[in-house]
């Protein structure tokens, strides 16, 4: 787990550099709170593990960890920074959408709602709450796709973005809607979720507002306008490397600059069925 962690927070931090299309990272440094409320014995296996999560991920991106500062605090933390010298080709400024593109997420939505359904499965009162929705099993196959989806690189989904001529990413899409240079709207219809979180999440009542786009996702996917004709070819492109699922969620139309889900945007269960001693 805690090699995991360092896994996820990697590649969170190196998400920053694949959200404007740069695909190579020069130098990564490490950040790391040390927590003063374990033991000595406790700190010299959890903090190995995350050093190594963490270095393992940026050597997958092609990256190496150079340097980085280490403090002692109450909590335990992980963080970076990610940083790269390059041409303007090399990257793809978020401000371009353009009427008629389609808007792709390279990553299913729910891993705030997993990781809280999973340690629910050890408070009662909390538990009580969703167990009629959602089994023992799902939850825990749930937690397995959400730590493989967080630790997951974008590297690919920000390389295809050349290939496939975007016009920038949406990362908080309301923000960056205000900020496109075109008159644009953005408005989703479908919302691809971890399976069975959608459930879970409506169960808890107005807590996570998954279904209104407004809840918290770590190391989440790329959120990419695309020409409309170049978007289904994107994803297929996606699924052929990596073996996994990019989705169209929505459009780009004339509009005030804002982006919004629609009233019942259609929920995809990701995946679809449970395949026999495979995650996704």
């Amino acid at each position: 787990m805690r090699f995991i962690i360092g896994k996820i927070a990697c590649a969170n931090v190196l998400s920053d550099l694949f959200a404007m299309g740069v695909t190579e990272c020069d130098n990564m440094l490490m950040l790391l709170g040390v927590s003063t409320k374990m033991t000595e014995k406790e700190r010299d296996v959890v903090v190995p593990l995350m050093m190594r999560g963490f270095k393992d991920c940026a050597t997958e991106a092609g990256s190496t960890v150079t340097g980085g500062q280490t403090v002692m605090n109450p909590w335990l933390k992980i963080g970076g920074v990610a940083t790269t010298v390059c041409q303007p080709n090399e990257f793809i400024v978020p401000d371009n959408a353009m009427v008629g593109d389609v808007l792709v997420l390279t990553k299913p939505l729910g891993t705030q709602v997993e990781v809280n359904a999973h340690q629910w499965l050890d408070i009662p009162e909390r538990w009580n709450r969703i167990k009629l929705c959602v089994s023992e099993e799902d939850v825990r196959k749930a937690y397995l796709r959400a730590m493989d989806s967080m630790a997951r690189l974008n590297r690919i989904a920000a390389r295809l973005m050349h290939k496939y001529n975007a016009h920038g990413l949406l990362g908080h899409a309301q923000n960056l809607a205000a900020n496109q240079k075109n008159e644009v709207a953005f408005v989703i219809h479908n919302l691809p979720i971890i399976a069975k979180m959608a459930a879970v999440a409506k169960a808890c009542g107005n807590m996570f507002q998954l279904g209104q786009g407004l809840s918290a996702e770590t190391s989440g996917g790329l959120l990419i306008a695309l020409p409309r004709e170049q978007a289904a070819a994107y994803c297929k492109d996606i699924e052929k490397q990596e073996g996994y699922q990019a989705w169209i969620i929505g459009i780009v139309e004339k509009g005030s600059r804002t982006a919004r889900i629609i009233d019942k945007p259609r929920i995809i269960e990701v995946p679809a069925k449970d395949k026999e001693g495979e995650l996704w």
